[in-house]
């Protein structure tokens, strides 16, 4: 065939044609994919063994990366390269709308559903929206029921990694996260960000219809009822 022959648009056709039909076998493929890789300590399973490794670490407490500033351990690599950012302080990644600054570009991309009200995560059960895949993920535990990550202390099931995590603090004691300030410590990493709030007066939470601001967004929440005149008491 000669190249002045050539039909690309017939050519660009037959791709599209071919792509979506590899998308539709893709699809219907899905369901049928088998997780064969099983953990033996809570029976939750994988498609790949990769995963399932991952995952192992959070059973058996192995963590191999360190952060040489403050000496916190991680499982996982990427975790600790996420955990570097809080200590160089660089935030490249700035909202156009409030000039508030993020270091990770996803974390920008989350925050900024907060000014658009978008929910692209839904919960096919109960139509429910969320910002995140991850509150999603937490939000379809209430319809399944499953809690699969057991203490082993007192053998109390969580349905969350997260939860599970700091529940062990009540057991050991310890308390990881410090405010750099006043060097007081906390279990918890939000309870420390709201302790931190107490130094630098920020006030992250503002009202759409009066425009005041809140340093915790629970008490943005309390404040709201003002405006909708709703009693959640009543």
């Amino acid at each position: 065939m000669k190249y002045q022959d050539f039909d690309f648009e017939q050519s660009k056709d037959f791709n599209q044609r071919l792509i979506k039909r590899c998308n539709e076998k893709r699809h219907i493929l899905t369901p049928s994919i088998k997780k064969l890789h099983r953990c033996h300590v809570c029976e939750k399973t994988f498609v790949r063994s990769s995963s399932l490794k991952r995952h192992m670490l959070t059973h058996n407490k192995e963590k191999l990366y360190r952060c040489d500033v403050c000496k916190k351990r991680f499982c996982q690599g990427g975790n600790m390269n996420r955990h570097m950012l809080t200590h160089n302080k660089e935030k490249p990644h700035r909202c156009d709308v409030c000039e508030k600054r993020f270091a990770r570009g996803g974390d920008l991309k989350i925050h900024m559903l907060t000014h658009t009200k978008e929910k692209p995560h839904p919960c096919y059960i109960c139509d429910k929206r969320f910002t995140e895949s991850g509150k999603l993920k937490r939000h379809m535990l209430t319809h399944t029921k499953e809690k699969p990550y057991r203490c082993v202390v007192c053998k109390k099931n969580f349905g969350e990694n997260g939860d599970l995590k700091r529940h062990m603090l009540t057991h050991t004691k310890e308390k990881p996260h410090r405010c750099v300030v006043c060097e007081k410590r906390f279990a918890d990493s939000g309870n420390l960000n709201r302790h931190m709030l107490t130094h630098t007066k920020e006030k992250p939470y503002q009202c759409d219809v009066c425009k005041k601001r809140f340093a915790r967004g629970s008490t943005l929440k309390s404040h709201i009822l003002i405006h909708t005149k709703e009693n959640p008491y009543r």
